[in-house]
């Protein structure tokens, strides 16, 4: 029995990393995930002891079994049995398409990631970038809204930076699902964004299989009562104005929903605005045909360039270059009461009639975010040069006529969070803003419009210009 066995090194190596891998899967793997687990169960306990609306338990399911559920949805099999009938292919692999997509599709919430480590991200970032004001934030109305009821937050889209804004300013009130583009499935950005929540959509996609899964999860979702976070206008402005409503995601949400059992659907409106959109000459860009498509090479040497001078700045040095961030909430909007005051039911109406009626709803929401979208002082100001465009004025002239349209959008019920004694240094920070980037000629202490950045005043003036169309009927 004290025999020797030789082993070659490789098969003695081989066989020590397969019981290491063994030792790791059977003993210290399921301790990891149950410590793990026990932690994110008692961030849950305690975050649903202070939410306004609490964690839906879909939100908490296992990512496996919310995948088959939706790979063996009803629709979901009609639609793989009809593309397989119409390409002629096994339904065996359509239905892996379908798996495919819902992959793709479902998050991977985690509640100690959304609350411990993704509310202090979007809090460390938004204050590191921009000076935060909320308003018209009434707690009251957000607290009267039915807590089993599926809440979606509506908002106009200015900015990347948007879902960090308001991720971090309603995380004390519930935990959000984006729809977040083809833009961020990069990894590790893709993990990150699926922990807290976010689900990643193919805008503009024509692929019908695609467009089923996308609705029944969204259907699935709303159904649960899962908190949404909605950018109705599809995509980023490119010239700075509030854009046409699209109506995909309503109407995922609304085709089967019946107001007499169905729980009740709130959407909230939520309007955005920057003094400065740190992605804005790209956005604009976009809206010149002739401009050379950039690189991607460019555009990470750029931005890492970007973000590592900002960091270098002082916090009070950042804030007077980037200015404020505003983020306005608006009156909830009941479906169940807008279908009562309609006289409609969504489920009972033909497709064509349905998107009538969505569209319609689309516009009432639309109206309700335009109504509340900040009106930031650069807006102002850049409104007020552009008036004067070719002409040389002073700053005290151009912002006494700033301080003349303030009052004129106070009386029209524009929302407008400017102190008045702090009105005078609000309005020279903006002109320092507007000055810092090149966007008017100075000389002799008189300022003009550039002639070049003509496009780029503009983008600003536009996200408040509907108050205009208002003044004027």
């Amino acid at each position: 029995m004290d025999s020797t066995i030789t082993l070659p090194y490789w098969l003695f190596i081989v066989i020590t990393l397969f019981a290491a891998i063994m030792v790791l899967d059977r003993i210290l793997m399921p301790g990891f995930r149950w410590y793990l687990r026990r932690r994110v169960n008692r961030v849950i306990d305690e975050i649903n002891t202070r939410l306004d609306l609490e964690i839906r338990p879909l939100q908490i399911t296992q990512r496996k079994a919310l995948i088959d559920r939706l790979v063996f949805d009803e629709k979901v099999l009609d639609a793989v049995k009809q593309v397989a009938h119409e390409k002629n292919i096994p339904t065996s692999v359509v239905q892996d398409e379908a798996r495919k997509y819902a992959n793709e599709i479902v998050p991977a919430f985690n509640a100690y990631m959304y609350f411990r480590f993704g509310y202090w991200l979007s809090k460390k970032l938004a204050r590191l970038v921009y000076r935060v004001r909320v308003g018209f934030f009434d707690d009251q109305d957000l607290s009267k809204v039915d807590p089993e009821s599926a809440v979606v937050f509506v908002m106009n889209h200015r900015s990347n930076m948007d879902y960090v804004l308001v991720s971090f300013l309603v995380a004390e009130k519930t935990a959000l699902s984006y729809a977040v583009g083809e833009w961020a499935r990069i990894w590790p950005l893709q993990t990150l964004l699926k922990s807290m929540g976010a689900f990643f959509v193919r805008r503009d996609s024509g692929n019908s299989l695609y467009r089923r899964v996308l609705e029944r999860y969204i259907n699935m979702s709303t159904r649960a009562g899962v908190c949404q976070a909605v950018f109705l206008e599809g995509g980023l402005s490119k010239d700075g104005a509030l854009q046409e409503a699209r109506l995909g995601f309503l109407d995922y949400m609304l085709r089967d929903f019946r107001s007499d059992t169905d729980r009740d659907i709130t959407f909230i409106p939520v309007g955005i605005n920057y003094d400065r959109v740190i992605e804005d000459r790209s956005l604009v860009r976009k809206l010149d045909a002739d401009a050379d498509r950039r690189s991607k090479w460019f555009v990470a040497k750029t931005t890492s360039s970007f973000t590592f001078k900002t960091l270098l700045l002082s916090r009070k040095t950042r804030w007077r270059r980037f200015g404020y961030a505003s983020v306005n909430f608006g009156k909830p909007v009941s479906a169940k009461a807008y279908c009562a005051s309609q006289g409609i039911e969504f489920t009972l109406l033909d497709t064509d009639v349905r998107f009538e009626k969505v569209a319609e709803l689309a516009q009432l929401l639309m109206h309700e975010i335009e109504k509340v979208i900040p009106v930031m002082p650069v807006a102002l100001m850049c409104g007020v040069i552009l008036k004067h465009r070719g002409e040389w004025k002073s700053e005290l002239e151009l912002k006494a006529e700033a301080l003349e349209r303030m009052t004129q959008l106070e009386k029209l019920g524009a929302p407008i969070s400017v102190a008045s004694v702090a009105t005078e240094s609000v309005l020279s920070g903006a002109m320092d803003i507007i000055v810092g980037r090149g966007l008017i000629e100075v000389r002799d202490g008189l300022y003009k419009a550039d002639a070049d950045e003509l496009v780029m005043l503009a983008y600003y003036a536009r996200s408040i210009a509907h108050w205009q169309h208002v003044e004027n009927s």
